[in-house]
């Protein structure tokens, strides 16, 4: 399941969506990801995430039923915000859940490489100075890199 949306989200009580009533769930991953208040030695102020309506949950869409191909998932679950963010703010929660912890664990990392680097998303930050775009990290192009099947 995929999800954008401007609201905030509880973690538990989306787990808990999952599993409510399933005895098929051996292992379940997770990952949230938060506004941090710094980037290096620049401090932040605010987050705004901005995204193409269609275009973003067909990309999602296809991220999920790739990690789908690759590992035996029960469920999976990703939710990811838009729009201005403070410090602290939860940004984006990936849940996988299979019969096993492996499956569960190797897609959720999966999942989170892939959205940094493959989901149109674009990341403005604000701090003291104004605001700047966020450009791609080589580092995390080089995590969503070692998911490529050669």
């Amino acid at each position: 399941m995929i999800r954008i949306q401007t609201e905030d989200f509880d973690p538990g009580q989306e787990i808990d969506g999952i599993t409510r009533g399933r005895t098929d769930i051996g292992g379940i991953a997770s990952f949230v990801g938060t506004v941090r208040d710094s980037d290096g030695d620049d401090g932040i102020t605010a987050m705004t995430l901005e995204h193409y309506p269609g275009m973003t949950e067909k990309q999602l869409a296809a991220l999920e039923d790739e990690a789908r191909k690759r590992w035996s998932l029960l469920d999976c679950l990703i939710i990811h915000r838009v729009g201005r963010l403070v410090p602290g703010d939860r940004i984006v929660l990936v849940v996988t859940a299979s019969s096993h912890r492996a499956d569960a664990l190797e897609s959720c990392a999966f999942l989170i490489d892939w959205l940094k680097t493959k989901a149109p998303f674009w990341k403005k930050e604000e701090n003291a100075d104004g605001e700047r775009w966020v450009e791609a990290r080589a580092e995390d192009t080089d995590a969503a890199n070692r998911w490529e099947i050669s």
